[in-house]
């Protein structure tokens, strides 16, 4: 008789996939990418994906058996496999890892520990310690406790051994548990009780309630609401039409009178008109860089699209997305940024309406799910996905085009945790595998993408002119070193913005102020004796966040109430050095008392709405003036705005990255973008200490030719990507010696084997983040020598790494093509 088994992956970092014993039975029904429960270590239970099924028994071990089986089909498809597989093969992770960061959360149950009362014995609660009462007591309250719940009680991190002296002594019991966390969403309906239906038996009805007025009320408004129309009736829509309560409702259900049952729905819908719009014609420019993409689209090749900001790419999109769709094909839409979704989507449900599938972690566990499911089964409604760098895992069955706006944008690199995957460059080998059209638009491209059309790799096409020919905006550079040395500044603003700002708002446009610290001010310095206050975690100084009137770490979290006097020497002489987008608003607000300000930066933005909430009064022309960090520069469309100033362009450039300057340009162009979308001409003020900065005038004028001529020849020079491939490796621990000795181990090894291409071990500007030590090495791997075999050689190096005891416990880190 021939056993049966399967391989799973888990969704945690380990190599391997695990092999798990089957029954006949279940062998006829499992397939690759469904979902089983699998038990794993002594006491966990794991949700794992299917990987193959086979009869060949694990060597190394013997096989449990699975737990349960949770799906009735496939829910990841074999080229989600495939692709995955390269994404950890490249981004040097493990398979488990690409799967925890691919799926919704609902789809990977995993054990919650359960704690339970021990109702079989008799507890003397004198004997109990003070921490162990309180759990005992929680439990009189309360029959299931999670572990999170029991350190929130007791407010320790570390509950296990207070939970097994509990154990001991009897207290409680454990109970393992796998949750079904998605749950479909059930709205309530209501409907007349089926003997009630005739005039004449409806007529009886209402007489016999005279003597209850609400109740006779509650059904003429439902009969009212079905004559109406045919759609079903919810419950909260009947309570607000006959202007009753739940109770009467329920007492009528109860009596028979009303029948009520339940529709499952979906979270996300898009309730809108059914009839979309047309597309809008393009104009000479548009229509030659679409001809542009569809030749080099027939070549195969993946093709780049430079337009200047307000060109109008996302109409030569939507002419793309068209053609696809009526293929019968699907088609994703990757952004860099949430911000962006939220104003894209209202725009392209004008023309595709129903079609479009919104996905970005902003949406909850079960919204996500719903989208995932929808796209599975290639539902109408889920033809055109849109959503930030993850939408890039969801299940295409047929997937035709893929696009990338704002390609340069570094929100697409993921950092942490792995997969360090870039979701531009991870969508290109995902639309490789579909053999689908991919198209990259951006303003100002990055380096490496520029880099392939001229090496013939991608294909290219331009729009040189803003739509409706608007005129670029006029943009200057302010001197402020000049403006401080004559006395001519208002806080951190210059006359010359000032002035500006108060032109454009009696001209009743609105006004855009870039700036890229959040908080108050970076800084707080005691004058007496220098202490600035630092985070006892990390290696930086507190940022004070006025609003709150604290001190916060960007880095941890860590955060204290702002001191009255110096911690070091007591001095009540405490300043602020440096300025974010908090103590800008401040000012402006003092400068402008009449004019309405608003603040959009990772503070403000922080629920799923607070991007919209902000975006839409500023469309709305309820704010005049908007501060805010880089999540404005992006891609936003704003009609009415004629001023965008940048409040210090220094803090870009002068920060320690090769991308610095490239990025500095990015961000300059795109923030400048946002100004004169209109007929009259925007005006950009960026203030400077150094404005005759190479990149600053660039900016000015346009440039990016030459930008990216000069930024190629020094990248050429020190070794950088395109033209080098770099590995970053970063070791993490919490004590500074084992770290240092670990790190100069695996750099001499990596330099043994690659001689001089070796950077490091180097600490970072923050060397401590949450009380852990960090230190890099760069690796740069030429074009000549092959990615895989360097790879495979660092693999080989950590390996022997690992097997020394005392560095067992470094973390090791790798990010490919970091950025």
């Amino acid at each position: 008789m021939m056993l049966n088994f399967v391989n799973v992956i888990l969704p945690i970092p380990l190599e391997r996939s695990f092999t798990y014993a089957i029954s006949d039975e279940e062998a006829l029904v499992l397939q690759p990418g469904m979902r089983v429960a699998v038990p794993f270590g002594k006491s966990k239970i794991y949700t794992a994906i299917i990987y193959s099924v086979h009869q060949n028994p694990p060597e190394a071990y013997e096989a449990k058996e699975i737990h349960e089986i949770l799906d009735d089909y496939p829910i990841v498809t074999p080229v989600q496999l495939k692709h995955w597989e390269w994404i950890a093969s490249y981004y040097m992770c493990t398979l488990g890892e690409v799967v925890r960061s691919a799926l919704p959360g609902a789809f990977l149950l995993e054990s919650e520990t359960l704690i339970l009362r021990n109702t079989a014995y008799e507890i003397d609660e004198n004997e109990l310690l003070d921490d162990e009462f309180l759990v005992f007591e929680a439990l009189q309250h309360q029959s299931i406790l999670k572990v999170q719940e029991v350190s929130a009680i007791i407010e320790r991190k570390n509950v296990l051994p207070i939970l097994q002296r509990l154990l001991d002594k009897n207290v409680i019991v454990l109970k393992e548990e796998v949750y079904e966390q998605y749950k479909p969403k059930l709205v309530r309906y209501v409907k007349l009780g089926a003997e009630h239906t005739s005039d004449q038996k409806l007529e009886e009805l209402l007489n016999s309630l005279t003597r209850a007025p609400k109740q006779s009320q509650v059904v003429l408004s439902l009969f009212q609401l079905q004559g109406k129309r045919q759609k079903p009736i919810k419950v909260s829509e009947l309570e607000k039409a006959s202007n009753s309560s739940k109770a009467v409702i329920k007492s009528l259900v109860d009596k028979g009178i009303l029948e009520e049952y339940f529709i499952k729905t979906d979270r996300v819908n898009y309730e809108g008109e059914n009839d979309n719009s047309e597309s809008k014609d393009l104009n000479e420019y548009q229509e030659a860089a679409l001809a542009d993409i569809k030749s080099s689209f027939e070549e195969g090749k993946v093709t780049l699209l430079k337009g200047v900001t307000s060109s109008g790419k996302t109409e030569v999109y939507v002419k793309l997305i068209e053609e696809c769709l009526e293929k019968g094909l699907q088609a994703l839409y990757l952004l860099p940024e949430i911000a962006l979704t939220t104003q894209l989507i209202s725009r392209l449900q004008e023309y595709f309406g129903e079609k479009i599938a919104i996905y970005h972690s902003k949406y909850n566990v079960q919204e996500r799910v719903e989208v995932w499911q929808n796209v599975l089964q290639s539902k109408p409604k889920a033809q055109l996905v849109i959503g930030a760098r993850s939408a890039m895992y969801l299940p295409f069955g047929k997937l035709g085009l893929i696009i990338v706006d704002e390609e340069h944008e570094s929100s697409f690199k993921q950092f942490d945790p792995a997969p360090r995957y870039h979701a531009r460059d991870a969508a290109i080998v995902l639309g490789h595998f579909h053999k689908a059209n991919i198209l990259l638009g951006s303003a100002t491209p990055s380096v490496e993408s520029y880099y392939n059309t001229q090496t013939g790799k991608y294909g290219y096409a331009e729009i040189t002119r803003r739509y409706g020919n608007v005129l670029m905006p006029d943009m200057e550079l302010v001197d402020i070193k000049k403006a401080q040395r004559k006395r001519k500044m208002k806080g951190h603003f210059s006359e010359r913005l000032f002035l500006e700002m108060e032109e454009t708002l009696k001209e009743r446009s609105q006004i855009i102020l870039f700036q890229n610290r959040r908080g108050f001010a970076p800084l707080m310095e005691c004058l007496t004796c220098g202490h600035s206050p630092q985070c006892p975690n990390c290696d930086v100084s507190l940022t004070y966040h006025q609003y709150r009137n604290q001190l916060r770490c960007h880095y941890c979290g860590h955060h204290t109430a702002l001191p009255e006097a110096c911690f070091a020497c007591g001095s009540p002489e405490l300043d602020t050095k440096g300025f974010g987008t908090e103590q800008i608003e401040k000012e402006v607000k003092e400068l402008f008392p009449e004019a309405k300000v608003g603040r959009m930066d990772l503070d403000t933005t922080r629920g799923k709405h607070g991007y919209e909430k902000i975006i839409n009064a500023f469309e709305q022309q309820e704010l005049d003036i908007l501060v805010g960090t880089q999540m404005l520069t992006k891609g936003l469309d704003f009609r009415n705005v004629n001023l965008v100033g940048v409040m210090n362009a220094d803090s870009l450039l002068n920060f320690p990255d090769y991308r610095a300057h490239e990025k500095t340009y990015q961000l300059l162009t795109q923030v400048s973008g946002r100004a004169g979308r209109t007929k009259k001409r925007g005006k950009v003020l960026i203030q400077t200490y150094n404005p005759y900065h190479q990149i600053l005038k660039q900016v000015t004028t346009g440039d990016y030719v030459n930008m990216y001529k000069e930024q190629l020849y020094e990248r050429e020079q020190f070794k950088y990507p395109p033209v080098n491939r770099i590995i970053k490796v970063t070791f993490k621990h919490k004590n500074y010696n084992v770290l240092n000795e670990a790190a100069d181990w695996f750099t001499s090894a990596l330099r043994t084997n690659f001689g001089g291409t070796v950077l490091g071990p180097e600490y970072p500007p923050v060397a401590r983040i949450r009380n852990q030590y960090l230190k890099h090495i760069v690796v740069k791997v030429q074009k000549a020598n092959s990615l895989v075999q360097t790879k495979t050689n660092i693999r080989r190096i950590e390996k022997s790494f690992k097997s020394v005891a005392m560095y067992r416990s470094v973390r090791v880190i790798y990010n490919v093509d970091h950025i």
